[in-house]
């Protein structure tokens, strides 16, 4: 059962640096840093949206309008530590 708890936590370390890296890469490509007309820029980004568009999209219905601000990524950003937290408070049972 540990292991399970390990891959459950590997997974949710997986998906933090997914939404990191989406983040992270919007900011570069918003000041100019990267750009889009480059394939392998494009390929990346292209497949971090596919990847978290679904999450977003729920958690977008769930958030009133902000305008041109985007707090989805946040909002699963938080969800992740808390399931963590959860995930790790109970880690006793796995034992």
């Amino acid at each position: 059962m540990v292991s399970l708890l390990q891959i459950i936590l590997l997974i949710l370390n997986v998906v933090q640096f997914v939404i990191l890296a989406h983040v992270i890469m919007s900011w570069l490509i918003n000041f100019g840093v990267l750009n889009l007309r480059q394939p392998v820029v494009y390929q990346i980004w292209e497949g971090l949206n596919r990847l978290l568009e679904p999450v977003y999209g729920r958690i977008r219905r769930i958030l009133p309008q902000m305008g041109g601000l985007d707090l989805a990524p946040l909002v699963a950003l938080l969800a992740v530590y808390a399931l963590r937290i959860v995930i790790l408070n109970n880690a006793a049972s796995f034992y």
